[in-house]
């Protein structure tokens, strides 16, 4: 929480309610209403799951930028089809930092590695249930290099990589087969930024 906000809110009480790979916490609070008073006591369960990174992958000599797709359980409960097209992503352990979440994810994910990072944006996903926020990044890569099927098998992962064209990759957000939040957002930056990258980093 911002200090310009940390008066705005009274935490009542908080509570684990499940420990797991994951976490649930439990709320009781009341927060500053825009009329000036006070809320009554509500309840919020937040999901914890730690905060994470994002990576495009991106070569500006081919113009290209490499994908993945997998298999994803929260699509599927919502009645989508549970295999996204994504860009590279992974939790920030303890210790770590951005850069080195970075070139691990994408090592293991796409099996290649990043020469330059550039900062993207830093966004919350899901503020009205989960504390996790994603730090988005684009990353330097020879797309020539890139492809295959990727992922730990300890974690379960089976990931299918490709690559595409920017324009063809736009056109997936605006069509929908790109339809997940991080990976747009990610994806309309590159649309508007590609020419500085391809200045910068040629």
């Amino acid at each position: 929480m911002t200090a310009d906000k940390q008066g705005d809110v009274d935490i009542v009480d908080k509570e684990r309610v499940y420990q797991g790979y994951f976490v649930i916490d439990r709320y009781r609070l009341r927060h500053r209403t825009f009329a000036g008073g006070w809320t009554e006591p509500v309840m919020r369960e937040v999901f914890e799951r730690g905060h994470a990174v994002a990576v495009l992958l991106y070569d500006p000599d081919r113009d290209e930028v490499c994908l993945i797709e997998q298999f994803r359980i929260g699509a599927l409960t919502a009645g989508w089809n549970p295999w996204l097209i994504e860009v590279v992503a992974g939790i920030i352990e303890d210790g770590e930092s951005i850069e080195e979440v970075c070139r691990r994810e994408v090592a293991e994910e796409a099996g290649c590695a990043i020469t330059e990072l550039v900062p993207i944006a830093n966004v919350i996903v899901s503020p009205g249930a989960c504390s996790e926020t994603v730090a988005l990044y684009c990353a330097r890569v020879d797309a020539t290099k890139v492809g295959g099927i990727h992922g730990l098998v300890s974690e379960g992962e089976d990931i299918r990589v490709f690559t595409v064209k920017t324009d063809e990759a736009v056109a997936m957000v605006k069509d929908g087969r790109i339809n997940n939040s991080v990976a747009m957002i990610s994806m309309l930056w590159l649309a508007g930024e590609r020419q500085n990258l391809q200045r910068r980093w040629r």
